[in-house]
């Protein structure tokens, strides 16, 4: 074997890395979706908080129902916060305004944004065990009055800004 021939496989095995490292992460991202019956739920995720902050919030790019039936979120667990709650967010003039809904509507045929930074409904997380670090995941079980339980996976990340200067 001469030269040129060792630098040819050594081409080749770089490329075959890279490729199959691409397809993992393809996975990955598609993994990051979720289905319960009916129910498409896309990207979990949670901005971090600072330390000694017992609170976040958990968002979702979008829950869609593709059923024929309406469907609603009850509520959430996950092991790291003591408790759960939907919450909505409201404006009202220009003051946002946040409170607890005993369920999330999921209207039959229709997409919802739980979006951060918008106007709408999230998850509440109380009595944090440790602050949320970008970068790190954790499960969160959700529970839905027709497509039962499923647990997720929420990703951690600082928002992003948007080409309106609002954050996602």
């Amino acid at each position: 074997m001469n030269a040129h021939d060792t630098a040819d496989r050594s081409r080749l095995t770089r490329r075959r890395f890279g490729l199959l490292l691409a397809a993992a992460c393809a996975g990955s991202a598609r993994a990051h979706g979720t289905r319960a019956g009916e129910l498409a739920i896309d990207h979990p995720y949670a901005t971090p908080t600072p330390a000694g902050l017992a609170t976040g919030a958990v968002y979702f790019r979008k829950i869609e129902n593709r059923g024929r039936q309406a469907d609603r979120l009850l509520g959430a667990s996950t092991p790291r916060a003591e408790r759960v709650e939907v919450h909505l967010s409201t404006m009202d003039g220009n003051v946002m305004r946040m409170r607890a809904i005993e369920a999330l509507e999921l209207p039959a045929g229709a997409s919802v944004r739980l979006r951060h930074g918008e106007a709408g409904a999230h998850l509440m997380l109380f009595g944090l065990s440790a602050p949320l670090r970008d970068g790190e995941r954790f499960p969160l079980t959700l529970r839905f009055e027709h497509a039962g339980t499923v647990e997720v996976t929420v990703w951690v990340q600082r928002p992003r800004k948007s080409a309106g200067g609002h954050e996602h």
